[in-house]
């Protein structure tokens, strides 16, 4: 039976809902503890946690906003994230599910926006972003976090083929070219932006996702025929384990 990309990316993440809650990748982070410090500061009323996953980013938001929207289109995952928020004694987030590309809000509804680790796998990038801009208020605070591509052809292609493999939900790790211009057409200023490289465990990474093997296999197979510069750029180790370029980006919504 063929299913829309919203199906196939909450097939993927639904019955992993507990693993992304637990994963100790998504759980911390340098990029965390900055966005901590931000939102000490900012104290917002109303913040948007766009694409929330496992929810990491909405227990940090609690911690500091008035109130917390959780979106995300996985109903399990809304449901992990709520159980968690009940568990923690956290009574200020709102769970709701909804597709990056159309959200249900009105205009200038949130003062603050926090999107980590989704937008590899929203259908549309750019809608995406629209919608984020859409429903801050002027001037609001907006920070981005992803796995980002070099730009460079001969990285990008192994990039987008093992992430595939390994979650094929996974439409595309853009460049900071991509990101930027986006951010641009859609109202948003840089105001700061950060890189760095995150090492991923090759067998945690694929468990994660419960990759098949012959997914992860193949996977392998592309990293033993890599050449010595896609092998040098990723780190890729012996048991597979290599490193991703993480980029953030704190905004404003002009």
């Amino acid at each position: 039976m063929e299913r829309a990309h919203e199906k196939v990316v909450e097939a993927q993440f639904g019955p992993r809902a507990k693993a992304y809650v637990e994963s100790a990748v998504h759980s911390q982070g340098q990029d965390l503890d900055t966005l901590d410090a931000m939102l000490a500061a900012i104290k917002p009323k109303r913040a948007l946690d766009l694409g929330t996953g496992g929810g990491h980013v909405s227990y940090l938001l609690a911690r500091h906003a008035g109130s917390v929207v959780a979106a995300d289109l996985s109903r399990d995952m809304l449901a992990a994230v709520a159980a968690t928020a009940r568990e923690r004694g956290i009574g200020n987030i709102e769970t709701v599910e909804t597709p990056a590309e159309r959200l249900p809000f009105d205009a200038a509804s949130f003062d603050f926006l926090a999107c980590r680790y989704s937008a590899h796998h929203w259908r549309d990038f750019h809608a995406g972003v629209r919608e984020a801009r859409r429903v801050l208020k002027r001037g609001a605070p907006a920070v981005f976090i992803d796995t980002y591509s070099a730009g460079v052809p001969l990285f990008d292609t192994h990039l987008q083929a093992v992430e595939l493999l390994r979650d094929t939900s996974h439409v595309r790790d853009y460049s900071a070219a991509e990101w930027l211009a986006a951010m641009a057409r859609a109202g948003f200023a840089l105001k700061a932006s950060r890189t760095w490289r995150l090492r991923m465990d090759f067998a945690v990474w694929t468990a994660r996702m419960r990759t098949p093997m012959t997914n992860v296999a193949a996977i392998r197979a592309l990293q033993a025929a890599a050449s010595a510069e896609v092998r040098a750029h990723f780190a890729v180790e012996d048991d597979g384990s290599f490193a991703l370029d993480m980029l953030m980006m704190e905004t404003v919504a002009d």
